[in-house]
């Protein structure tokens, strides 16, 4: 297993992927490709969302790869919090095709974005989830997540968020 940076020689795997996913929000949002649009302007768009154009703080996008080259998970690593991060989205946003879940794959990839957090000198990483997603706050603990006060959304999603101290 690996960590690659999307590009174009992903796109079958990228598309494949969100065929399988199976909830109406792609997590992480910067993964998800709108019908019609070419996947090299997807590229040059999530190039300047890394480069916190506009609305984006600067962030960093893989892919987790298998062995047999399959785009298994997708991973948003985002340098800086902004007030919305540092209530619900938090540092790090990650999402496993549905069909691999409850394999490792999402702690073993938690755990290498923790690594690039390091080399970004972010020395405490606020990763959260929702309330309901009970394997991917045991995918935090297992990484040594501390939980903190958990946020309330407008709509009433309670979002569980969580510490790890380097």
């Amino acid at each position: 297993m690996r960590l690659v940076r999307p590009s174009l020689e992903w796109k079958e795997e990228h598309e494949a992927y969100m065929k399988e996913w199976d909830e109406e929000r792609m997590t992480p949002s910067s993964f998800h490709l709108k019908e019609g649009i070419p996947y090299e302007d997807y590229l040059k768009e999530l190039a300047k969302r890394e480069a916190g154009h506009d609305k984006w703080l600067p962030c960093t996008n893989y892919f987790l790869v298998d062995d047999t080259e399959r785009v298994v998970g997708m991973i948003d690593i985002r340098h800086d919090l902004n007030e919305y991060l540092h209530q619900v989205g938090g540092h790090i946003g990650y999402g496993i095709r549905p069909s691999e879940r409850r394999t490792g794959y999402a702690t073993w990839m938690l755990a290498e974005a923790l690594k690039v957090t390091d080399t970004l000198g972010i020395n405490s990483v606020l990763i959260t989830c929702n309330e309901e997603n009970i394997g991917s706050a045991k995918t935090i603990q297992n990484n040594g997540g501390v939980e903190d006060e958990s946020f309330t959304e407008d709509d009433g999603t309670v979002v569980r968020r969580f510490w790890i101290h380097r």
